[in-house]
């Protein structure tokens, strides 16, 4: 790789890094073009350069905790023999990844809806799609099989992922008393419960 190139990339992460780290520290109102470039170093113009506006890094840093997330939870579901553990093992990763990697978890959970990830909406629901693939195969296959109920995949993803997220917002939030560990104890069986098929 050329020098020019290893230092585009090295700003690159130096800017996502940052802009976490901001986002950890100061929530979404802080979360500023001016608090990036403050606390990483680079200028406006590098930034731009690289991301091609404020709401392009946002994304791209969306994109990336997102695929922290499913690196984590996607081998733990695909190596599964059954579906019943393949729906255990999503639901306990998921929350472990929350407890272990809160900053990105906190992240992804808040910038959901937000106004920075509007304009690359596209971009971001295919990038999910795409990491998020293997898993999709492994449930129609569980569906196929006879191990799962023969939902639509929206639905699916309804019954597994809503309880997960409440959870997970809800422990991530200073609002809430939220026990994890409980959590993860009663919940990969009850959504299990759900989805199993009659």
């Amino acid at each position: 790789m050329a020098p020019k190139q290893q230092r585009g990339e090295a700003t690159v992460d130096l800017l996502l890094d940052t802009a976490l780290r901001v986002y950890a520290d100061s929530g979404r109102p802080g979360f500023t073009v001016n608090a990036v470039t403050a606390a990483s170093g680079v200028s406006f113009g590098s930034l731009y350069h690289h991301f091609g506006s404020f709401d392009g890094l946002a994304a791209a840093l969306y994109i990336r905790c997102s695929d922290q997330l499913c690196d984590r939870v996607v081998p733990e579901v695909i190596r599964s023999r059954t579906a019943r553990t393949g729906t255990r093992a999503l639901v306990r990763t998921y929350l472990d990844f929350t407890r272990q990697h809160r900053d990105v978890a906190l992240f992804l959970h808040a910038s959901v809806h937000s106004r920075y990830l509007a304009n690359h909406a596209q971009e971001v629901m295919t990038a999910k799609e795409a990491a998020f693939a293997p898993i999709a195969a492994w449930l129609h296959g569980r569906i196929a099989a006879g191990e799962m109920a023969p939902l639509p995949a929206h639905l699916i993803e309804i019954l597994v992922m809503g309880p997960v997220v409440e959870v997970a917002q809800r422990w991530l939030s200073t609002a809430y008393e939220v026990d994890l560990d409980e959590a993860v104890r009663v919940l990969p069986d009850r959504i299990w419960r759900s989805l199993r098929a009659d």
